[in-house]
């Protein structure tokens, strides 16, 4: 298979929810926090591996909407050690051409983890090898009640006529709406659920489960699910003879 045969069986969007920390921290004995300290540095692997095979975008779930509904020292910890990831991640985002950007509510955010990644996107937004996003105070619900508010304030300012509204314009409100839908969706950690991530930019990703625990998650695991992909036939409602077809004459 040529290197152009074996982009063309990759996605082009990974998202993950990198779930299982607390629960690496208990099978391992380990002290309340250190899960998630670990999990941290799997990202590092992940993000240059994915760029390496010339993914367009990788999108990580770092802290929901409803993960402010833990214990205030979790909460609290998981808020530093995100400020640490933004600082760590900086000069590789100069080094790897990739740029950072994130998504999600910030109005419960501090000012000061505000402005550290206002830094991070603006310092690398003219990089061009992959867009690495970190989803934090993020929900999918939410992401598409923002939307609703945008189009109903255009509407409202004559913007945008109401009968135009259409799948085609709603997807121009949603987060991540400059890059490719989600391809592959993949959750660490043994659930079989979304949490509420991405709902309309995975609505037609395949979803990739698996009981790794995310600090056990690693390249070759991320192979295994890239080759998983490559396996399955994406039909877009269409039926496997049309798509057959299409790729004959393709």
């Amino acid at each position: 298979m040529t290197s152009t045969e074996e982009t063309s069986c990759l996605p082009k969007h990974v998202a993950i929810i990198m779930d299982g920390n607390n629960r690496f921290a208990k099978k391992n004995q380990m002290q309340k926090g250190d899960g998630h300290r670990e999990g941290k540095s799997v990202l590092d692997p992940i993000v240059e591996h994915c760029r390496s095979h010339h993914i367009q975008a990788l999108t990580v779930f770092a802290f929901s909407s409803e993960n402010w509904n833990r214990p205030q020292f979790e909460v609290d910890l998981l808020m530093k050690l995100l400020e640490e990831t933004i600082r760590e991640q900086l000069p590789r985002m100069e080094e790897f051409n990739i740029a950072l950007r994130f998504i999600g509510d910030r109005s419960r955010l501090s000012a000061e983890l505000c402005d550290l990644m206002l830094h991070a996107e603006e310092s690398t937004a003219k990089f061009t090898s992959m867009t690495l996003t970190i989803a934090i105070s993020y929900g999918g619900m939410w992401d598409m009640a923002q939307a609703a508010k945008k189009i109903a304030a255009d509407v409202l300012s004559k913007k945008i006529d109401i009968e135009t509204i259409d799948v085609d314009l709603f997807g121009q409100y949603v987060s991540l709406n400059d890059l490719p839908a989600v391809d592959l969706l993949i959750r660490t950690g043994g659930d079989f659920r979304l949490s509420n991530f991405l709902l309309w930019q995975a609505a037609y990703a395949e979803l990739y489960f698996t009981e790794t625990l995310w600090p056990e998650f690693t390249i070759e695991e991320l192979d295994d699910a890239f080759s998983v992909f490559a396996g399955r036939e994406r039909r877009f409602g269409k039926t496997s003879e049309q798509v057959q077809q299409e790729q004959l004459e393709n």
